[in-house]
């Protein structure tokens, strides 16, 4: 006997639910990026990272380029693991509750889990893909 959720139109619904959720996160981050590009530079630079213009850049081609890809399902296997890769990178940077004030622990402890939460479902979408309800189709 199969599963319920096991029935493909299911599985592509789920899927492509899935992707357009995490998308949302990225997408809209993407172009607040662009909008406040001077504070996302200067947030940026506050953490010490190098040519943080550059950084931000590539935060915007990572949340917006690949967050669309993801969603409209072509290369998402790629695009997922992009965003998967940049988010695990980004994540002890800007959320490093260990170097923290007590104050802000709880909050940065909460952000850093979360993101590691989503590099998880961004590795699942890696490895199966994001469905037939995609440009690709499941295909990459």
């Amino acid at each position: 006997m199969s599963h319920p959720l096991s029935r493909a139109p299911i599985q592509d619904a789920l899927a492509l639910a899935g992707r357009a959720l995490i998308a949302l996160l990225f997408i809209p981050g993407g172009f607040g990026k662009i909008a406040g590009f001077a504070g996302t530079v200067g947030y940026i630079a506050s953490k010490g990272i190098p040519m943080p213009e550059v950084c931000a850049a590539i935060a915007i081609a990572v949340e917006l380029g690949l967050g669309i890809l993801m969603l409209v399902g072509w290369q998402t296997r790629w695009a997922a693991l992009g965003i998967a890769i940049f988010t695990a990178v980004i994540t002890p940077i800007f959320h490093g509750f260990w170097a923290v004030p007590e104050a802000q622990v709880m909050m940065q402890k909460q952000a850093f889990f979360k993101n590691m939460a989503i590099v998880g479902g961004l590795l699942v979408i890696a490895a199966f893909g994001g469905g037939r309800w995609g440009v690709d189709k499941g295909q990459s």
